[in-house]
């Protein structure tokens, strides 16, 4: 299992070098006189990390790099339960690597546009639209289950799944799908992603980082993705699945 874990790390940190890396460009950058990007670029930015990060694990470890991921093919794909809490672990380690990595790189940036690291803390992670926390839970929810619902479609041998090489490409056009669509609060999507970037803000002094300093709504990216997960699952597998024929 250390060959998967390690694995995991390196495909969630891979994930969020580009995730992150697209915001802080957006954020720090995009001042007219340093061509930053948009909204645009940050769906492309974070379709292309998942992208990466699977064609990095997925051979190795199945490239859940998600928690949400990984309890569900736990609970519907006969994934190991012992693998679950170090998966996870893994994850979070990569995401929170992957936003230091990107933290440091634009630390001349960072101490330019916010030095006294009040107001880039969602470089890093996300945050409820208006600050509440009920509907950002059901954009997490719903967002979620339908990223878990299309990646058992994509990788289901008994639908019309594509060749094993271009199923990442297409896991990462379902971010970017979801990121244009249901967008508004940063779409998460993935505790790791959220929660290990978290983490790094409160270490690196960030304020308003959600864990220890703010709204204190951190347990949101978590529970939501991790019930969606779970119910776009059920939604495949007892919408569709049970209707398709076995593989000959």
């Amino acid at each position: 299992m250390w060959a998967e874990l390690v694995a995991e790390f390196f495909g969630t940190m891979v994930l969020l070098l580009f995730g992150n890396g697209v915001v802080a460009m957006t954020v720090l950058l995009g001042n007219g006189s340093i061509p930053g990007g948009s909204w645009t670029n940050i769906n492309l930015g974070w379709g292309l990390g998942v992208t990466m990060g699977v064609y990095v694990a997925g051979r190795i470890s199945g490239a859940h790099i998600n928690p949400a991921v990984t309890l569900a093919v736990a609970a519907f794909r006969g994934f190991p339960w012992r693998k679950v809490i170090p998966y996870w672990i893994a994850q979070v380690l990569g995401a929170f690597c992957g936003a230091a990595v990107v933290f440091w790189d634009f630390l001349p940036a960072f101490h330019t546009v916010d030095p006294g690291l009040s107001k880039t803390a969602g470089v890093f992670s996300t945050g409820a639209y208006q600050g509440l926390a009920g509907p950002w839970l059901l954009d997490q929810t719903l967002g979620t289950a339908l990223l878990v619902f299309l990646i058992f479609a994509l990788i289901d041998d008994r639908n019309q799944a594509p060749q094993a090489n271009l199923i990442p490409v297409l896991i990462g056009t379902v971010v970017v799908a979801i990121g244009i669509s249901f967008g508004m609060d940063g779409y998460a999507i993935n505790p790791a992603r959220d929660f290990g970037p978290r983490l790094f803000t409160v270490i690196a002094g960030f304020k308003n980082n959600g864990l220890t300093d703010g709204n204190l709504l951190f347990w949101v990216p978590i529970v939501g993705p991790l019930v969606g997960g779970l119910i776009g699952g059920a939604a495949y597998d007892f919408g569709v699945r049970k209707h398709l024929p076995a593989k000959a």
